[in-house]
Formats: structure tokens, sequence, C-alpha cells
């Protein structure tokens, strides 16, 4: 079982902070870090946050949300080995073309770590401000991942669609993983069949085991729809953290690849918390 932590990008305070804490997770074995992205948080919103019962997510307009591309290469540029994953980023909100240059940039600076978890976006408010139609954001979203793949590849882009219109040009730098993994990130609505035709992984907000094989064997009956083999996909849920080294058997033996634990999880000396985290289950 791979571990990694989530967020290293909010609530953080000083560079040498959020460097400080990868360093840490990289010299104990935790395979990778992770981001969240907002761009802004409403002081109200109606939208309703679909991964806590009140409906809210659990942090105030205040709190420092560092961009993830940015926090990801700050960390990149002080460790080696450690991955670097957005968990996850909101495609449909944002300039595509844009996220593809970014994207290939830092995994071509880092020597192919990043993995790009994308998702779809709940929070209408914030498309609002962006100036993006909150609308068709899951055909968008897929459309998005398709062209953005054609930017990746090096070669010549033409890709005409509902949403886009390009043509005629390449972007370099292409980025050094080929292909570049892009992992589905959400649990409701077409993510299934989405993971099977898009995903090279899937970021799964849940840590419940019976909930997490329901979704799995529908994710694996989409790959049966399109010949896909399912084994191709690697698969990433949250730190169960209760039932201890029993809860991650049951996780890895429902086809669970990596867990990531929350930072707040750790206690209020992270650096302490990382620590246990590996002596009790990393070795």
């Amino acid at each position: 079982m791979k571990f990694g932590l989530i967020p290293v990008n909010i609530g953080i305070q000083s560079m040498a902070a959020m460097t400080g804490l990868a360093q840490l997770a990289e010299s104990v074995g935790i395979e990778s870090v992770w981001t969240f992205e907002h761009v802004i948080v409403p002081v109200n919103y109606d939208s309703k946050y679909p991964y806590d019962k009140s409906g809210k997510m659990g942090v105030t307009p205040e709190t420092n949300m560092v961009d993830p591309l940015i926090a990801l290469t700050a960390i990149a540029a002080v460790t080696k080995t450690l991955r670097l994953g957005t968990g996850v980023n909101i495609l449909s909100q944002t300039n595509p073309l844009y996220l593809a240059k970014q994207a290939a940039s830092l995994d071509m600076l880092s020597n192919g770590r990043l993995e790009l978890g994308l998702g779809i976006g709940w929070l209408q408010e914030e498309f609002v401000a962006m100036g993006t139609p909150f609308e068709k954001r899951g055909a968008r979203f897929d459309d998005y991942v398709a062209a953005m793949r054609k930017v990746w590849s090096g070669e010549v882009v033409e890709h005409a669609s509902e949403f886009l219109n390009w043509h005629g040009f390449k972007s370099y730098p292409v980025p050094n993983q080929s292909p570049l993994p892009v992992i589905m990130g959400g649990i409701k609505g077409k993510i299934h069949e989405r993971i099977a035709r898009l995903g090279d992984g899937w970021f799964a907000p849940t840590f419940d085991t019976k909930e997490l094989t329901h979704h799995l064997d529908l994710v694996k009956a989409q790959c049966d729809v399109i010949g896909r083999d399912f084994t191709e996909i690697e698969i990433t849920c949250m730190w169960p953290g209760a039932g201890g080294q029993a809860s991650i058997d049951a996780l890895a033996a429902a086809g669970v690849h990596r867990l990531v634990v929350p930072v707040m999880a750790l206690g209020g000396d992270p650096a302490a918390g990382i620590q246990k985290l590996a002596a009790d289950y990393i070795g």
C-alpha cells in the first residue's frame, strides 16, 4: 500500500513550513503529497458541498489556500522522489489550454512526478466568479481531457468541439510521463463511466470498504462495456482513520493502491504524526 498526505497547500503560513513537511514525508517513505483546489471561498453560498452532511466546506474564506500547481512546484524543487498530486483541480471552470501547459511544465521540471487529479466541480458561485458556465460542466470536462491529451502529445493539435476550437499549433514542453496520469475525482453522477473512459486512476473521496467495493464494481462494469482492462486504473482513497492494519488490509483487498491521509488527522504536531504513521504502517 502506498501512502500520501492531503492537503499540503491549505492553512499554509510559509513556504518553509510547506516544503519542510513534504521533505519529512519523503524521508520516511511517504509516496505522495496532494492538494485541494478552490480559487475562491464565498462568504455565503447555496451550493451544497457533496462530501459533508453539513453541505459546507471545512474552511473559512480567510483560510490560506495556495494554488495547487504553485505549491507542488515549490515542493518539487526540494524533493526528489515524492509524487505530486492534485486532489483535485477543477477542470470544468478553467482554461484547459493553460492548465495543460502548466501541468506539462510541472511534470517536466519534476522529472515526471505529477499525478493530475481533476474534477467537475460543485461550487456554482465559484464558476460564476471565474466567468464559466456551470451548466454542461460534465460534457465540458470530458471534452477538455481529450483536448489536453492532444496538447501533451507534442503533435500538431486539431480539436474542434462545442467548447473548443484549437487548430494548427504545438505546445512544449511535453510531460516527461507518457501518458501523464489523469486521475478522476469524485463519486457522483457519471463518475464510473468517466473513470473507465478517461481515467488513469480514481481519487475516491471515501474510506468505507463496502461503499468503495460497490463503486468499483460499477467501474468494472463500465470497463467491460468498452473493453478496457480495469487493472490499468490506479485506485486512491482516503485514510480510514480507525481500524488499524485490518482496515488497510480490507481496502487493499478491495483493490485500493494508495491511501491518502488528511494532514489534520495527524494531530496537533503534523511532523510527529508523519513519523508515527511511517513507524506504524510504512516501516
